[in-house]
């Protein structure tokens, strides 16, 4: 079972949804991740079985819901169960919907709709027994791609009514009373795309249907959908004057067409009414009309997403749209209305506003959902991270509602390539392509432990590939560049880090900057006396940082850079005495195939480099005494080379059994085995016999490639585990005698449905383990990290 996911969002305005247990499914890269946001565990279980990226997810039910990516495949899963060691939902039924990516999907009943980069749309039904998905209609955009959907029933029908948002800067309106959809309006108005749409259903019979529909060209619009009515003394005559006004209208708005352009950024809000006419049963006819109601500005960029607050008889509706502006706005109408012909139009403003300020975060928010009945916001942003608020004082008038951001979840936007345990294993450190690293730890509470994000000290310009810790409170980190960067923690890490009980340090280790800065147009961090934000001061309560401050008040100083490799950096290993460092780059040729060593005090060159490799490196790995140095490559070969007295290290022994790339290598916590991972779908090891040879001592043969490798020390049942990543996503753990080198047997699995779905890249066995409890971290190429437990209480001892 995992105890901690790490996952981002996809950047998608449809990649997320809400049930009403308060579960959010959302698209990570191909997986779709299930958290629940009454808890404090965060994302509990991924989903895996889409081969795209995933662009579309939306719950039917609280146990059903479907999901969409960008090769134009649907999938239903279904929740069959909760067992804790299992996976609780399954995929029930998959159809190829599109020959493009799924761009916007909206659901109603058991009815539900799809758009697509083909230009097309298509409605599907369910079927409630067996969730096949069987399509109903197709509709033709005619070369416009859909961006939104909105679908919903008409007041007091049973008719549906279905927008349609997209490239031609309009809404299409389609309803069907009876088997197909048929095109009845065109709502025009907005200047650019229209990103985002959003149906509010009425709570009272004489309440009107309201459609919201956001653009690129940061407005928001309303539109008044309600039944129309017939006075006793209509008669057939009164329709030609309804069109004739609406015909005048029209000139009269087109008259004003230049001035528009001229004045107010071009915008112009027309007052023309959209007849629709349904089936509301086999002999008769219903009327709606269509009127704009109400323009909202007052997002700086682009609309991304619109969500209605979950309606209450005494509730006042409240809108809640986000934007690339960095901000998420709740808008409600004021208590001073208009009146008009047909009745009363409020005036809506803004109540809340929450995010950033002046919009300085790149690529702002995608997308936003209502949770726990509307007490709470919540929104995802470019990177991947989400934001919550919630109402902490909730009064009858939405305008004396006060709002406070809380905890929510976070992960790298990128594949996770690299990933170290503090030396005691206090808290983790990951390194993605998303150009961060990250630092992961478990805060006590009374639910058990709950592993948060604590700190991002390092916010780059490349792709970090490679991270290890040179102590409790300083690690060494490699990039897409040609440098190694050394990183110390600022005093505000270690008092944080302090009050949330996850690690104690010395008076000692207090003395250092406060925190770090980035200057503009810089890459180093810089040390600075003064805190951007305090977190955790006395007479607060200690909390966890948020992912607004985690790129910007958690940076950590950068102290030292290592320079020597002609080309970017590959790998990175630190010896066991935390003393040594070691790296290597890219590499084709013999010349740049080295590793370099430095003393990690002066960090001066350790001996020549070792050189013996034709190609690029790929892992080092130091023996526990420092002695030896593993190292394997591109060449399919490994090579070891030992310390001599003199200083430096010289080659001893090297192989070329593997039939293809040797991927990653480990050696034993107690020294007298390692591991090497090959392409070729073994895992071998290799010990050292009477004459000084390294022979291999047993070949675990695989099904698929192995990527990742690492062994857990000697545990009190007198055995050690082999953990093995593989290509495909999956993680073995294999166990021997902790005196043997070989038998070893394979005890868990970890399949795509607990483990990952995408190469998996690194392997750590935390260094402190309970009795029966093993804690092993992974990360992967989909973008995620995890934590998993491996239960090895029921594993019998081999008899003596």
């Amino acid at each position: 079972m995992t105890s901690y996911i790490s996952a981002s969002t996809n950047r998608h305005p449809h990649a997320a949804d809400i049930s009403s247990a308060s579960i959010v499914a959302f698209g990570s890269s191909n997986l779709v991740s299930l958290w629940k946001t009454e808890g404090d565990r965060g994302v509990f279980e991924t989903l895996a079985a889409h081969e795209g990226l995933v662009t579309c997810v939306h719950f039917l039910t609280n146990e059903l819901l479907v999901s969409a990516d960008d090769k134009g495949v649907l999938r239903c899963w279904r929740q069959n169960g909760s067992q804790a060691c299992r996976p609780r939902w399954k995929s029930t039924a998959k159809v190829d919907a599109h020959a493009q990516a799924i761009s916007s999907l909206c659901v109603c009943n058991k009815c539900f709709a799809t758009g697509a980069s083909d230009g097309t749309v298509k409605i599907w039904k369910i079927a409630s027994d067996t969730d096949d998905l069987e399509e109903v209609q197709l509709l033709s955009l005619h070369g416009k791609y859909p961006l939104a959907l909105a679908m919903t029933t008409l007041p007091h029908s049973k008719a549906e009514i279905l927008a349609i948002a997209g490239t031609d800067r309009n809404v299409q309106i389609w309803t069907r009373s009876g088997d197909l959809f048929v095109r009845s309006a065109v709502l025009s108005g907005h200047e650019d795309w229209v990103r985002s749409l959003s149906f509010q259903n009425p709570t009272a019979p004489e309440e009107p249907l309201t459609l919201a529909s956001g653009s690129q060209d940061a407005t928001i619009r309303l539109w008044r959908i309600e039944k129309l009515k017939r006075h006793a003394n209509s008669s057939v005559n009164s329709r030609p004057s309804d069109a004739l006004s609406d015909d005048l209208l029209d000139v009269f708005e087109a008259s004003l067409g230049d001035l528009a352009d001229a004045e107010e950024g071009g915008r112009q809000i027309s007052l023309k009414r959209h007849i629709l006419t349904v089936k509301s049963d086999q002999t008769s006819s219903a009327q709606y009309s269509i009127t704009f109601d109400a323009l909202l500005i007052g997002h700086e960029a682009g609309v991304t997403s619109l969500s209605w607050r979950p309606s209450t008889p005494n509730r006042t509706p409240t809108l809640l749209s986000t934007s690339t502006d960095s901000s998420l706005i709740l808008w409600s109408p004021t208590d001073i209305k208009s009146s008009s012909e047909n009745g009363s139009t409020s005036i809506w403003i803004s109540r809340q506003r929450f995010g950033d300020v002046g919009g300085q975060r790149l690529g702002g928010f995608v997308g936003g959902l209502w949770a726990r009945g509307g007490d709470e916001a919540l929104a995802w942003g470019w990177s991947g991270g989400w934001r919550r608020w919630h109402c902490t004082i909730a009064p009858e008038k939405v305008a004396d509602e006060v709002w406070g951001e809380i905890r929510a979840i976070t992960g790298h936007s990128g594949p996770v390539k690299s990933l170290d345990w503090s030396p005691n294993g206090e808290y983790i450190i990951s390194a993605g392509l998303d150009q961060t690293t990250r630092i992961h730890g478990a805060i006590h509470g009374p639910d058990g432990p709950s592993w948060r994000e604590l700190g991002r000290p390092q916010v780059h310009g490349y792709d970090v590939l490679g991270v290890a810790f040179l102590g409790p409170l300083k690690f060494v980190s490699i990039a897409d560049e040609k440098v190694a960067r050394v990183f110390e923690a600022p005093r505000g890490f270690v008092d944080l880090v302090e009050k949330l009980g996850v690690a104690v340090f010395t008076d000692d280790q207090h003395d250092r900057p406060v925190a770090a800065s980035v200057p503009p147009l810089g890459l180093s961090n810089k040390a600075v006396n003064e805190a951007v934000v305090s977190i955790g001061e006395s007479g607060v309560l200690a909390r966890s940082p948020f992912e607004g401050e985690l790129a910007a008040t958690t940076l950590w100083p950068e102290t030292d850079k290592i320079f020597g490799h002609g080309y970017e950096s590959m790998t990175l290993a630190v010896s066991r005495s935390r003393r040594l460092v070691a790296t290597a780059c890219k590499a084709s040729t013999a010349e740049h195939a080295v590793v370099r060593v430095y003393d990690a005090d002066k960090w001066q060159p350790v001996g020549p480099p070792l050189s013996g490799h034709t190609l690029t490196v790929t892992r080092i790995a130091f023996s526990p005494d420092d002695r030896l140095v593993l190292s394997v490559s591109r060449d399919r070969s490994w090579r070891l080379y030992e310390i001599q007295e003199a200083g430096g290290y010289v080659p001893i022994a090297a192989d070329k059994s593997h039939g293809r790339i040797i991927w990653d290598c480990a050696w034993a916590s107690e020294g007298d085995i390692f591991a090497t991972a090959s392409r070729d779908k073994t895992v071998k090891i290799w010990q050292r016999g009477p004459d000084a040879k390294w022979t291999a001592a047993e070949v675990i043969k695989l099904n698929d490639a192995a990527t990742a490798v690492d062994f857990s020390p000697v545990d009190s049942q007198d055995r050690r585990y082999l953990a093995i990543g593989l290509e495909t996503g999956a993680i073995l753990i294999y166990s021997n005698a902790g005196t043997a080198v070989a038998n070893w047997r394979l005890d868990h699995t970890f399949d795509s449905g607990i483990a990952h779905v995408g190469h998996v890249h690194r392997l750590s066995w935390r260094p402190t383990s309970q009795d029966g409890v093993k804690e092993v971290a992974s990360c992967s190429e989909d973008g995620t990290f995890k934590l998993m437990i491996v239960l090895v209480t029921m594993v019998e001892r081999h008899p003596i």
